[in-house]
């Protein structure tokens, strides 16, 4: 009987990582020979979608087809929004995101990569309200709107940033930048690394001159939370990629400053 008892017990210890390595997504990925990449599209430089070829341009999407590459698989960007991120990872729709910001409300559902880039947020608004604006303090009040797009960082930190002021959230596919561009909001939030694209792209916009950034934020990839193997192989690939100067590359092609 203690044979059997011990028998048993063997048995059990040498099924489970068997099994836990069943059930990662880096098996699936594996064995389909596809890595699937939830993208919004919607982020410059980060991720672009162009919608007549149905294709996707930028970092984000340099960084997952290197890491597709390096695992002998193709990749597969699968359309999500903001607000459904999490939810993509968390239902197997996509095996990992591109860049997302680290956030407690995120790691709540999701797991995350290694970082290996951050942003800063900064205000921007219409270049003929530049005498109105010259602050933080300044968007912070009853009369000003400040917009934001629902689902990202930013909806919760134009909430706390600007508790006085009047709060525009929209939803995807609109952007709150366009709310600024249509006269709707006078100011919105974003990363200082798509603030730097949207000035340059719509010159009726500029960066509020603040004294400094705010909510400096490493980014990083969501994984599924309790799929510690496949976290720990794409912790593995950046540290690797890291060393080997790719993310530095990277942000050199895309002009992408932590300033």
């Amino acid at each position: 009987m203690k044979l059997l008892k011990s028998l048993a017990v063997a048995v059990a210890v040498l099924t489970v990582p068997v099994v836990a390595q069943a059930q990662s997504a880096l098996n699936d990925i594996l064995n389909s020979g596809v890595l699937k990449v939830g993208t919004t599209g919607d982020w410059n430089p980060m991720t672009m979608k162009d919608v007549a070829t149905n294709s996707y341009t930028g970092y984000d999407i340099d960084v997952m087809t290197a890491l597709a590459e390096d695992m002998g698989v193709k990749v597969e960007f699968v359309p999500t929004d903001w607000k459904t991120l999490v939810n993509g990872v968390t239902a197997g729709t996509y095996h990992i995101t591109g860049s997302a910001s680290i956030s407690a409300g995120r790691a709540k559902a999701a797991g995350y990569s290694q970082s290996y880039f951050s942003l800063a947020t900064v205000p921007l608004i219409n270049k003929k309200d530049a005498d109105k604006f010259k602050d933080w303090a300044d968007l912070d009040k009853a009369e000003v709107s400040v917009a934001a797009t629902l689902g990202t960082t930013q909806e919760a930190q134009v909430k706390s940033f600007f508790p006085n002021a009047k709060h525009v959230i929209v939803e995807a596919p609109a952007r709150d930048f366009q709310e600024v561009l249509a006269g709707r909001a006078q100011a919105h939030i974003t990363s200082n690394v798509e603030a730097n694209k949207l000035v340059a792209q719509y010159p009726e916009l500029m960066i509020v001159p603040v004294k400094a950034p705010r909510a400096r934020t490493p980014v990083a990839m969501l994984l599924p939370q309790a799929d510690q193997v496949w976290i720990n192989y794409v912790n593995t690939w950046i540290t690797l990629k890291k060393e080997a100067g790719l993310f530095d590359e990277l942000a050199a092609k895309w002009n992408l400053s932590n300033n």
